[in-house]
């Protein structure tokens, strides 16, 4: 008897494993990527529900940083009250940090993981719009908000400009002097429409090679 004849009854038998593990291999490469799109889309949720007139929402925009890499914008917020760079972190478990720490820590149980300071990594998309829309939007009608998902619990007094659940959209609020015009808010709108990279696969691994370059530098 030779091997194939030996195999064959068993490949018959376990064929499905092999889908199954190609299909479990994918979910686990997807997962991060995943849990990214659903905290963007609870913010997208929010603006619908509760910032329905006068706001006007962006979603992830890849802009050229002027150095030859990139950066991922999770949510651009238009207002006559100013624009609103939002960057969404869909972590849970207990999170610990700071303003000027350079890392934070999440953890859950008895883990711990680190990750970069969201205040700091949302200064990186803030500099990058000045650049963009430095002749049409002045830098202090400019505001960074950092929105964590209900399932985080903040152990460190956090500051003033980082949320969770739907506690930005009050802090969005507190905005009600007018300080951009319609025509501005359209310019706005035609300057990141001309600047901002296609969606697409090839534009997110572009990304994600410039972070890791970055990082490992």
């Amino acid at each position: 008897m030779n091997l194939s004849q030996i195999f064959a009854p068993l490949i018959s038998t376990l064929w499905w494993l092999i889908p199954l593990l190609l299909l479990v291999g994918a979910i686990k490469a997807f997962k991060p990527y995943l849990k990214g799109k659903m905290g963007e889309f609870a913010v997208a949720v929010h603006v619908k529900l509760y910032l329905k007139d006068h706001y006007i929402l962006l979603n992830d925009l890849t802009l050229p940083d002027g150095e030859g890499a990139t950066t991922q914008i999770d949510h651009l917020l238009l207002s006559p009250f100013g624009v609103f760079v939002i960057e969404t972190k869909n972590y849970k478990g207990w999170i610990f940090g700071s303003e000027r720490q350079k890392q934070w820590t999440q953890k859950i149980y008895k883990k711990s993981f680190k990750f970069q300071n969201p205040i700091h990594q949302n200064y990186k998309h803030m500099k990058v719009l000045e650049q963009v829309l430095s002749d049409i939007l002045d830098k202090d009608n400019m505001h960074s908000v950092i929105v964590f998902m209900p399932e985080a619990v903040f152990k460190t007094e956090m500051p003033s400009n980082v949320f969770r659940g739907t506690a930005w959209v009050d802090y969005v609020q507190t905005f009600q002097q007018p300080v951009l015009s319609e025509m501005k808010l359209k310019r706005i709108q035609l300057r990141l429409e001309k600047e901002i990279l296609e969606k697409s696969w090839k534009t997110n691994r572009q990304h994600v090679e410039d972070l890791n370059q970055r990082h490992n530098s």
